[in-house]
């Protein structure tokens, strides 16, 4: 016991104070930590909850459904028509099927995800149950999802597979609910489609921890190493091994083997898709091919000695290709077999025998340590050898060019809608600029060449005549990074929900681009150049690096890795999404102080209304996609998708007027700006994309200050692309010191106009 009875100073007056040392608790195993341990807890998930916050969410942001088409052809009752109001003969109508293709659509993305994470939880708790899941002394929010989502902050192995049991169960419930007969309600159906991008976005969260740890990847290193991207960096005087998919667990074994044999100076390794980010993070000395895009023209060049996959994002006809080149292919996933025959049990000599004396087209190989053997060691013997190739590279196009009948169906069918007839005109007079200029365009579909009447090589085309752009295609990406430093976010927390920082935004996507790869690098340079944080991953992460500017310098060598203002992160993969989430988590718990065990509600509230980040799903093609976009809408992150993405069939919408929302403070209702706008809404163009974000980064909560700062970047953005004020401007000035300088006589008339009258801000807004 220690007694102060009275002490008096200058600055300090005690009375009566006393400690009592032993209510000190001296346990220091868990001191770097808010959270117990997590070895007797089980998975504690309320989905009662969660779905009358769906609701709540949904009663501001209506469904709205773009149909692709009205029949429903998912039992033998069908195929049914659905338009104009009927029913199918299950009694389901055109609303409750949409939202049904939608929740499939999640349920395919989240099961895609969730078995990633599966393979390399299994993996370690064969290899290494012991192993410690953490990111270090920097980091002790080491999963904000899972903490929030089930109540357990994972230790352990054990801990991952306990919550991924619960996200397998999960996706088993919501994939019954889509059964004929199961599901009668659209916004049920839609409750559930935000329950499984959650449950995505945890599947994420596992599949990152899982990894990160195992193969001691980069653990939140703001400055890592910058990688070689682009197709100009491969040297193909050496072996090429290159591999495709989402695991990096096969390119692992294949640079270790490489790494022990002491061949790395003798045999190139690379990727294409995000197990090109991932083995980059492993091995600075791997290169990057590109994003999915490039993996039709790559594999067509003939350049790869031998393809590797593993899983997600592989051409259904990449056997075919490859047989097309001779380049043999090794599988190494239940997942993706290709019908090929399983050699796992076979020795690693006699595999490589029977793939070099073309016996078969690949083989499947679910050891990876053998894989990393077989593809080696056939990789050397195939270059000694010389494989045969069917040589693209120097072929004379000339005539096949002149093969065009310029019946345009190329363009029809062209998912970018590129001028492909208008580059052949332009090539029937020795003018291959038409080509060249779709170099950087073409998403790689290869549509184009199946429609061709006259079955001409367009990719092939494209390619040999930007032969001299893609050997000088050489720029730089930064490795990714991992998780969010929570000192980061101790040191931004402030600014960015009080709008001092105007806002944080996440890129996930494909490269199913409307105008080209450099899209997505143009809309990112404008938000860094405007002091917004940009927080990337996956195939958008590899399309900003293809990207230089007119001073030679990709953005990664231009700004900062770091999570702060204008900084630029590559946080890694697909799965490495849940960092993005989870730096909204975070701020939510380190700046706010919001508990996050099972606690979802009250931090998904948070976010919606006092977290300015929104993502942005610029180019997004894949069931993936769409699940990590519909799992952040749950958290209350509102995303801006396109150009195709009213494709994905649904939208949610809100209405452009002043919201009714709680005070939390006074606890009463009150009328405030909308913000966000909407929770997903889809551009069709960079334009339009551009401007959406910066409103869609707008809250309640933003200061007078912060305010400004935002209302200034929507209208410069605004301005800049539409040549006007934003006609829904007056609706987020709420008192006249919010108005941007540089145009406050214009926007004074402007409001004037619309009877604007200033408004309060609420004190803690809530929907709740």
């Amino acid at each position: 016991m220690f007694r102060v009875d009275g002490y008096k100073s200058k600055n300090v007056s005690i009375k009566g104070l006393k400690m009592d040392f032993k209510k000190i608790n001296l346990d220091t195993e868990h001191t770097n930590t808010n959270y117990p341990p997590s070895k007797n807890k089980k998975v504690s998930v309320d989905y009662s909850k969660l779905r009358e916050w769906d609701f709540k969410l949904l009663s501001y942001f209506k469904p709205f459904y773009a149909p692709l088409c009205n029949l429903c052809c998912l039992c033998t009752y069908g195929k049914c028509d659905l338009s104009k109001n009927k029913k199918g003969g299950c009694g389901i109508n055109l609303e409750k099927q949409q939202a049904r293709i939608v929740l499939l659509a999640c349920c395919i993305g989240a099961s895609t995800h969730a078995a990633h994470a599966r393979h390399i939880v299994d993996h370690i708790l064969e290899e290494n149950p012991n192993l410690k899941i953490d990111y270090g002394n920097a980091i002790n929010i080491v999963a904000p999802l899972s903490t929030t989502i089930t109540g357990i902050t994972p230790k352990t192995a054990d801990d991952l597979d306990k919550i991924l049991v619960y996200v397998e169960r999960e996706i088993t419930n919501l994939l019954a609910a889509t059964h004929t007969g199961q599901e009668g309600s659209y916004l049920d159906f839609e409750s559930k489609a935000l329950h499984a991008g959650m449950i995505d976005n945890l599947a994420l969260e596992i599949a990152e921890l899982a990894q990160i740890n195992y193969y001691n990847l980069h653990k939140g290193e703001p400055n890592t190493p910058l990688i070689d991207i682009g197709l100009g960096v491969i040297d193909d005087q050496k072996p090429i091994i290159l591999c495709i998919g989402h695991n990096i667990a096969p390119g692992v074994e294949i640079i270790d083997y490489i790494d022990d044999m002491d061949l790395s100076e003798d045999i190139e390794v690379c990727g294409l898709c995000c197990t090109a980010i991932d083995i980059s993070r492993y091995s600075k000395e791997s290169k990057i091919v590109g994003p999915i895009s490039r993996q039709l023209m790559f594999i067509k060049s003939g350049i790869p000695d031998i393809v590797v996959l593993d899983e997600q994002c592989i051409r259904a006809d990449i056997l075919e290709l490859c047989a097309e080149q001779n380049i043999p292919i090794i599988a190494t996933s239940d997942k993706c077999s290709l019908g090929l025959i399983e050699m796992t049990s076979k020795d690693e000599n006699i595999i490589i025998h029977e793939l070099l004396s073309n016996k078969h087209k690949g083989a499947l190989i679910k050891d990876m340590a053998k894989v990393g053997k077989v593809a080696v060691g056939l990789a050397l013997l195939l270059k000694k050898n010389q494989k045969p190739k069917q040589e693209h590279r120097n072929i004379d196009i000339s005539e096949l060019i002149n093969g065009c009948t310029e019946c345009e169906w190329c363009n029809r069918v062209c998912p970018a809608m590129l001028p492909i007839k208008e580059a052949f005109v332009l090539g029937k007079n020795g003018d291959l600029s038409g080509f060249s200029a779709l170099y950087g365009m073409c998403v790689g579909c290869g549509k184009c060449m199946g429609e061709c009447e006259r079955e001409l090589p367009i990719i092939d085309i494209i390619r040999i005549a930007s032969k001299d752009k893609i050997a000088s295609e050489r720029f730089k990406i930064r490795a990714g990074r991992g998780p969010i430093q929570d000192i980061e976010i101790r040191k931004v927390g402030a600014p960015i929900v009080l709008g001092d920082i105007p806002g944080v935004i996440v890129l996930a996507g494909c490269s199913n681009y409307h105008n080209g790869e450099n899209e997505i690098a143009l809309i990112t340079e404008e938000f860094l150049k405007r002091g917004y944080i940009v927080v990337a991953a996956g195939c958008v992460a590899m399309d900003i690096g293809l990207y230089m500017d007119k001073d030679g310098k990709t953005l990664y060598e231009k700004f900062s890795g770091d999570f702060d203002k204008g900084g630029l992160l590559n946080v890694g993969p697909c799965v490495a999404n849940a960092h993005a989430i989870g730096s909204a988590i975070k701020i939510a718990n380190i700046f706010a102080k919001i508990p996050l065990e099972n606690n979802f509600t009250n931090v998904a509230d948070y976010i919606l209304n006092r977290v300015g980040a929104c993502v942005i799903a610029w180019g997004a093609m894949s069931q993936k996609a769409v699940a990590i976009a519909t799992g952040a809408n749950r958290w209350g992150i509102p995303a801006v998708v396109g150009p195709h993405s009213s494709k994905y069939r649904r939208l949610y919408l809100g209405e452009s007027e002043l919201r009714e929302i709680t005070d939390k403070r006074t606890n009463e209702k009150v009328k405030c700006e909308p913000a966000p706008l909407h929770l997903i809404y889809c551009a069709e163009s960079m334009n339009e994309c551009m401007a959406m974000v910066a409103k869609s980064c707008i809250r309640p909560n933003d200061t007078p200050k912060g305010r400004l700062i935002k209302l200034t970047h929507y209208v410069d953005i605004y301005k800049k692309y539409y040549g006007c004020l934003p006609d829904d401007l007056h609706l987020y000035i709420r008192n006249e010191r919010e108005i941007p300088y540089e145009d406050k006589k214009e926007i004074l008339k402007f409001l004037k106009e619309k009877e604007w009258n200033p408004r309060n801000a609420p004190n803690e807004p809530s929907i709740l």
